[in-house]
């Protein structure tokens, strides 16, 4: 054994320094807890076999972009960089953007953690035979979205023999959640996950029922939305927005209500309302026609222009005035409608509420245009809880599940295609009465008449879930029997059965798109 065993490929040149010293460092200890003594001197030999370079994406002779290689090794280990799909171009810029993913086209999708890309070489390592296994580390986000095609790949061609799906990581006071993957070609029979043997370990870092195969369900489609994202400063805390309601004159004799609206983000549901609002020009008003609501144009201009007119989306640029993504799909599903069902798209307790149709739920929500009790309830049941802890996607700090209206809402099956319900079933009316109750409770619990405001800003979701008391989880429980009995199932299924049968019903719909 000697130091020349090792490998290593680190772009930094100090890093790139450390990893020699740090591989010497642990031989020397190797040999004098072993026997074999002190090394002669020099102590710190040369090493060669680090190098420093991108292990990733290189360039050719011509400036090309290609694939570096990777040194033939028995065992490929590594804490590759956690860089979320969304921070990539901010950190790389886009001229390494383009390249990295023109380069791993049909193998990384464009929107995959940065970790992705050491996933898949290691995985080309090992099918062309150059490397026998691996093991990596990654945020827990690996285990699904578009992150999980990855594991989905490497089951493809061999498969995962140990993982370790959920676990703390807590540097320097950062607390992360990561997931450890080790794979081979196929050839290891023995697999252990989260330290207990299974039978096989799936894409999702599960070892149970296997939901990496849901299909997007038609009945669901255009139901869904993530809330319209501004790109700029449209936001207006409560007191400049009444200025602006208040302020009369503009010269299309038009209110500024037309255009100054409530606005809510994903705290404003869980914790306190900040009482906020938002410029919303719409998502098809002409520069000429904004410009007549004096006020509040001018507050754009000043605040949101500057900003914009640097973007590279040439759509983002021109289009100043308007939020970055309007989400005009939303806004059209959302017409006639007196209220719809928000959802926070990242949170601790996956919690539904009721907003007024004129109120924006922005981009840190997931929008679901239902407006009736029985959806409501559905979605609050602990069939559809489960669901989305199994297919939405981990935050890596924390411990906050993603939710998703592709990936989540539009694979779950209700016990009837939404819009199909059985017009007088009793079953879907005791869904719906159970979920007036329970809104109704967690409304009066929130704001309790007489309660000071210090007492109100205790009273959130996020504590109200964080504490259950019993009357909550009564609620829930007698939800839940109305939601299983309309699915035609016995209440006490174990959380496995009820994935089970929703993956039955799943493919079941899917087949008759």
């Amino acid at each position: 054994m000697n130091p020349e065993q090792l490998y290593g490929i680190e772009t930094s040149p100090y890093a790139h320094e450390l990893a020699q010293v740090a591989i010497w460092i642990g031989y020397l200890q190797w040999m004098i807890e072993n026997g074999f003594g002190s090394p002669s001197e020099p102590i710190l030999g040369p090493m060669t076999n680090i190098v420093e370079m991108d292990a990733i994406l290189i360039h050719d002779e011509d400036g090309n972009p290609v694939e570096p290689d990777w040194p033939e090794a028995d065992v490929i280990v590594g804490n590759p960089p956690f860089l979320g799909g969304s921070k990539i171009r901010r950190e790389l810029g886009d001229e390494y953007v383009a390249n990295l993913w023109k380069l791993y086209e049909g193998r990384v999708p464009s929107g995959a953690d940065l970790v992705c890309y050491w996933f898949e070489r290691a995985r080309q390592q090992i099918e062309s035979g150059r490397s026998r296994r691996a093991g990596l580390l990654a945020t827990n986000s690996i285990r699904g979205g578009s992150n999980r095609r990855i594991l989905e790949r490497v089951k493809q061609s061999g498969d995962i023999f140990f993982a370790q799906s959920d676990r703390p990581w807590i540097l320097n006071g950062a607390a992360v959640r990561v997931s450890m993957v080790g794979f081979d070609n196929g050839t290891e029979t023995e697999r252990m996950l989260d330290d207990s043997p299974v039978d096989s370990i799936h894409p999702g870092l599960t070892g149970t029922v296997d939901l990496t195969g849901a299909k997007p369900l038609r009945e669901n489609a255009g139901r869904a939305f993530k809330g319209p994202s501004p790109g700029g400063s449209f936001d207006l805390p409560g007191e400049v927005a009444k200025e602006m309601l208040r302020a009369a004159g503009n010269p299309n004799g038009r209110p500024n209500s037309d255009v100054v609206k409530r606005v809510i983000n994903a705290s404003d549901v869980m914790r306190v309302n900040r009482n906020y609002w938002t410029i919303d020009f719409g998502p098809h008003m002409p520069l000429e026609e904004a410009a007549l609501y004096e006020m509040p144009f001018e507050h754009v201009k000043r605040y949101v222009y500057p900003v914009r007119i640097k973007n590279n989306r040439k759509v983002y640029r021109e289009n100043w005035w308007i939020y970055q993504e309007p989400r005009i799909a939303l806004r059209d599903a959302l017409a006639g409608l007196s209220r719809y069902i928000v959802t926070p798209r990242v949170a601790k307790h996956r919690v539904f509420v009721w907003v007024d149709a004129n109120v924006m739920a922005n981009d840190a929500n997931v929008a679901i245009v239902l407006d009736d009790d029985y959806s409501f309830g559905v979605l609050h049941s602990r069939a559809h809880e489960l669901w989305a802890l199994r297919m939405g996607t981990w935050m890596g700090v924390g411990n906050d599940l993603r939710y998703t209206s592709t990936t989540t809402f539009e694979t779950f099956p209700f016990p009837w295609p939404p819009g199909k319900e059985a017009v007088g079933n009793p079953l879907v009316g005791e869904i719906a009465e159970a979920a007036r109750r329970l809104d109704g409770m967690r409304r009066n619990w929130l704001n309790p008449v007489g309660a000071s405001e210090a007492e109100l800003k205790k009273r959130t979701l996020t504590n109200l879930y964080n504490q259950r008391p019993t009357w909550l989880e009564n609620a829930h429980a007698s939800l839940d029997r109305a939601v299983f009995a309309a699915y035609g199932w016995p209440t006490d299924l174990s959380d496995e059965e009820v994935l089970q049968n929703l993956l039955t019903l799943n493919l079941e719909r899917s087949n008759f798109r």
